[in-house]
């Protein structure tokens, strides 16, 4: 069933949408390894952020990535498709923490990857059983 979906449309666009938020992360993943970004408050106030910290949250991000791709081609797998909604949940509400209790996230850095995030999850949850494959369907085959 999945594959008539490709066939007759292509990819939806939730799927090119969680390609975008990928796409997203991937940037986000370069300067976790190759720049600041990742808690641009942390030199301001008392706690610093080491070297090794962004790199692990890093690698955290190229694996949200990863979901976010898989998902976008496998939307009718509901394992990939539960394991990426909540990579999303995951990983922004770790920045709305740093935000409200550590103060190391500013708050225009938090709406931006809230675009992308509460974006993907809202459209997410409003399409949870869409793409995935019917037992009706499965009986007739």
């Amino acid at each position: 069933m999945a594959q008539a979906k490709k066939e007759c449309g292509g990819v939806p666009a939730l799927g090119w949408w969680l390609m975008a938020v990928g796409t997203v992360r991937l940037a986000f993943t370069w300067s976790c390894f190759f720049g600041s970004a990742t808690y641009p408050q942390a030199n301001e106030i008392t706690c610093a952020v080491s070297d090794v910290h962004g790199r692990t949250v890093g690698v955290w991000t190229l694996l949200s990535c990863t979901l976010c791709f898989l998902c976008a081609f496998n939307l009718g797998s509901r394992p990939i498709y539960a394991a990426t909604f909540l990579s999303l949940v995951y990983a922004y509400g770790h920045f709305v923490v740093e935000y409200l209790v550590f103060h190391t996230v500013r708050a225009a850095n938090l709406a931006g990857l809230g675009f992308f995030a509460v974006t993907a999850m809202v459209w997410m949850l409003l399409q949870w059983n869409t793409y995935a494959p019917r037992a009706d369907a499965n009986k007739q085959a």
